[in-house]
């Protein structure tokens, strides 16, 4: 990767426009202009908020021109860039999605939010910039079209709106196409009031690259090209359908980038070298924001308190990692703070060295088993290690290392959730409820097993391929080597599950829980494979713990139910089934599933209630259990509410003979006998046998046709 405005120059035969770039970073659109935020926005005006998962600066047209790269076509962006305040280089915190959007949105660091990898859940303490201007009369809406943003993570905290409908594609992750996530939003827009704060979230770039005609290409590079355009053309569609286009702050930005065989790195979330790091930065603002470009490096913490200042509105705390960039954008000469970066997935998946790095100016500091220094003016490939040469500013980075983590750091125990435990004691759970798991020293350098990471790589292929035994020995030849690698042992563990290998499986994923016990995601694997087994008091273990470890992941406390109900704990079932409904409200398969089992229980009133929640969400004509709500409250005597839901009722529901025999039997006492006659004979219909019930029916003798 070739970061713009990085050459050695002296700066003493240069003009004076050329030494205001060495030294500020920044460069007016033509030489002599003042850009500047002009004034104060009024409060009210509209924010749009763009971040495009995986993307590359020089994926885009108007960086992949002046670094020298290839053909890159996103006439749209590169409008908005052209319009707006643009940084090509600015640094994000980690090159993995979810706490990268994390810091986006709340101006801190992963290490001070607590989202240190995607799966983890944002606690209650750090303010968002959705919850910041809600409070101060914003509409907030947000889609996103990647699992790692869905609701139960966190992030929905300060949206009105919040649309995470995904679906599962080709390769079975569940993401949204980038077409689908622009129609959602317009949708949105159409009759949001204003102000509003919008936050649309674009996923296609993200690994495995499969681009919708005509953005197809031959080779890796191109279909990741073809990715882009695709959301280029959607990003265009989305200001299309925008009212005043002109009055709107835009941001636009990347969560991280993309390696693309750089370092040996295929993807991301594995290193922290520039190719992941490095992603691009436009503020738009017509009328407020000058069009320029700056080489400095912008951070992603520093959106929220621009935005922010940039809208007249009081900043979000005193204690945010990132700062405004108004000055810069004002053309005015400022210091940005030093970037502090990391990725905790060697650890966390691999159980491998974590990596954090410190990037000032033009040096960056990379914290690992073997350090390395980087002067990213001469190298900005990254090639060369100067950590032995330049012993005096690795000791002078290393000085702001530590600066950045003297800091009040997150910590998993002050982000538990007191409610939620209160009812995981009421289940029975006894766990300790802690997700401490901090790295050791003399851990593997992820340097040394780059070979090792792209081999669990093709497993997880395989297996998104169906190709689940082949899978499994690729994890093996890893086991061979580490046999205590946590992704070896649960993604192994996942695939024999699928294969019916459910012995194995089990010991696997058992191996896996000890190994990392505050993975979500094996402990999901584990409970399902115990399920599958008939070792439900096992699995209820597991549940309890998932919904710990993610206490707004639906389907875990609804499998809980379904454990703790098999293992003769009827009553802890219950518990467990009504939160999950008091989670996901809108799930009218949770509301029928509590009406029938209040009903077997005799409790009538908790039964209507459950059946008429989930009517409201079906609507009259559809809900499924309309016969079977009227005898409910034909039961409690409410003989005219009852009536309404039994001539509702319909052929394929269980209950549908007994709901048009009540029905006549009430119409007859209502004196229509005509009615009376047509549900009777309904009722024989479909049940013969009723026959001799309305011939000893004093009542309905006299109808029967």
């Amino acid at each position: 990767m070739q970061p713009a405005g990085r050459r050695e120059i002296s700066s003493s035969a240069l003009p004076l426009a050329f030494v205001l770039v060495m030294f500020v970073g920044f460069l007016p659109e033509h030489v002599g202009a003042q850009p500047m935020a002009s004034r104060a926005a009024d409060p009210l005006t509209n924010v749009l908020l763009i971040t495009v998962d995986t993307l590359r600066p020089d994926a885009l047209g108007w960086v992949a021109k002046e670094w020298g790269g290839g053909d890159s076509s996103t006439p749209v962006i590169d409008r908005l860039a052209g319009e707006g305040f643009r940084f090509p280089a600015a640094v994000s915190p980690a090159p993995v999605t979810q706490p990268a959007h994390v810091s986006i949105v709340t101006g801190l660091i992963p290490r001070r939010h607590g989202v240190r990898d995607n799966g983890q859940v944002l606690g209650n303490g750090p303010v968002t910039l959705g919850e910041h201007l809600g409070q101060r009369g914003y509409r907030t809406g947000a889609f996103v079209s990647g699992y790692p943003l869905v609701a139960e993570f966190g992030l929905d905290r300060g949206f009105d709106h919040y649309d995470d409908h995904l679906s599962s594609g080709s390769s079975g992750r569940l993401e949204r196409p980038a077409g689908e996530t622009t129609q959602a939003a317009l949708a949105w827009l159409a009759s949001a009031p204003e102000p509003w704060f919008l936050w649309v979230h674009y996923y296609d770039p993200h690994d495995p690259y499969t681009p919708p005609e005509p953005f197809g290409g031959s080779g890796l590079r191109a279909a990741y090209q073809g990715e882009v355009a695709t959301v280029d053309r959607e990003i265009g569609r989305l200001q299309a359908g925008l009212k005043a286009p002109e009055a709107i702050l835009t941001v636009f930005t990347a969560d991280h980038g993309e390696s693309l065989g750089e370092h040996g790195e295929q993807t991301h979330g594995f290193f922290i070298y520039d190719s992941t790091m490095v992603v691009p930065l436009v503020f738009h603002f017509p009328g407020r924001v000058t069009a320029a470009q700056s080489a400095a490096s912008a951070r992603l913490v520093d959106i929220a308190p621009t935005v922010l200042e940039l809208l007249g509105l009081p900043p979000m705390g005193t204690e945010l990692d990132g700062v405004s960039l108004v000055p810069l954008l004002a053309g005015k000469p400022q210091q940005i703070p030093a970037a502090y970066l990391e990725t905790r997935r060697p650890w966390l998946s691999y159980g491998w060295s974590p990596l954090r790095a410190i990037r000032q100016g033009d040096w960056k500091l990379i914290a690992a088993p073997r350090p390395e220094l980087y002067d990213l003016a001469s190298d900005p490939d990254e090639a060369v290690n100067l950590v032995r040469k330049q012993r005096r500013r690795a000791s002078e980075l290393q000085a702001a290392f530590r600066r950045v983590e003297a800091r009040p750091v997150a910590r998993a125990e002050t982000l538990a959730d007191p409610e939620v435990m209160a009812r995981l004691a009421a289940l029975g759970y006894t766990g300790a409820g802690s997700e401490s798991n901090e790295p050791t020293a003399g851990l593997a350098d992820p340097k040394d097993r780059v070979e090792l990471w792209n081999l669990l790589s093709d497993a997880v292929t395989l297996v998104e391929q169906g190709k689940l035994i082949e899978a499994v020995a690729r994890f093996d030849k890893v086991l061979e080597q580490e046999p205590n690698n946590p992704f070896a042992l649960s993604r192994s563990g996942a695939a024999l599950s699928a294969a019916g290998q459910l012995g194995e499986a089990v010991t696997r994923l058992r191996r896996a829980t000890e190994v990392s016990p505050a993975d979500a995601e094996t402990r999901k694997t584990l409970a399902v494979a115990l399920s599958r087994s008939g070792r439900d008091v096992e699995a209820t273990e597991h549940w309890l713990e998932l919904v710990r470890l993610r206490p707004r992941r639906v389907d875990a406390w609804v499998n809980l139910a379904t454990s703790l109900g098999r293992s003769g704990k009827s009553d802890e079932a219950l518990r467990a089934l009504e939160h999950a409904a008091e989670l996901a409200p809108e799930r009218v398969d949770l509301r029928i599933r509590l009406a029938f089992v209040h009903h077997a229980s005799g409790n009538l009133t908790d039964a209507i209630r459950h059946f008429e929640l989930a009517a409201e969400h079906t609507g009259p004509g559809s809900f499924p259990h309309s016969g079977a709500l009227g005898l409910l409250l034909l039961q409690r005597d409410q003989a005219k509410a009852a009536s309404v839901w039994l001539a509702r009722s319909r052929p394929k529901e269980g209950e549908y003979a007994e709901a048009r025999y009540q029905l006549a039997l009430l119409q007859v006492r209502s004196g229509d006998s005509e009615s009376a006659r047509k549900n009777l004979q309904r009722a024989l219909e479909t049940a013969p046998e009723f026959w001799h019930r309305a011939e000893a029916d004093p009542e309905l003798r006299r109808v029967i046709p």
